[in-house]
């Protein structure tokens, strides 16, 4: 809705919206994702088909992303809020998304490394639509897996087989875009 700049950077304002985020570092260290009763635990639980509604909100957002030329950066379950009375998943908190690709020029990006591409962690890298990508298939993953331990999956051979793909370490084996693995997780579902 609105942006202005502080001492420290750029400020984003949202619009208001109902919803829990789905993990929150500052509050739920170590193992909050999994605690009964957690935001995350309450997502989990939800039949198979509000999961797949959410995810598909998830991967649309993406497709727009793609389309402005960004790619992700610091994107993970802290960045998504569901509201359990609507069933509706918003994304928020997406002010590291820069224009891509670019050279990473730091030791690694900021972020969950659950999320994480390969390529974050290294000064030189290329960070390109195939690191979102990578960003997308783990959230497809940890969000459709029953724990934090991924054991537990609950979507389809099929579906795991696209992740699979999403989140090969070597970026060149990945979708090559979030069209493509949007495509791929439509047709396995």
């Amino acid at each position: 809705m609105h942006s202005f700049t502080t001492d420290e950077g750029l400020a984003l304002v949202y619009p208001w919206v109902r919803g829990e985020v789905l993990y929150h570092p500052t509050r739920s260290r170590h193992g909050g994702r999994a605690t009964p009763g957690s935001p995350m635990a309450r997502f989990r639980a939800l039949p198979i088909v509000r999961i797949q509604a959410a995810l598909e909100s998830v991967l649309s957002a993406h497709l727009a992303v793609e389309q402005a030329g960004l790619v992700a950066v610091d994107f993970y379950d802290g960045c998504m809020l569901y509201d359990f009375g609507e069933h509706r998943m918003t994304l928020c908190d997406l002010d590291e998304y820069r224009p891509g690709p670019f050279t990473l020029q730091a030791d690694r990006l900021p972020g969950s490394t659950r999320y994480m591409a390969p390529e974050e962690f290294s000064r030189g890298s290329l960070i390109d639509i195939r690191t979102t990508v990578f960003n997308l298939g783990r959230a497809l993953r940890l969000l459709l897996d029953a724990g934090d331990d991924e054991t537990r999956w609950r979507g389809t051979p099929a579906q795991l087989a696209v992740i699979e793909r999403a989140t090969a370490p070597e970026p060149e084996r990945r979708w090559p875009s979030v069209r493509s693995l949007t495509d791929a997780w439509h047709a396995a579902a």
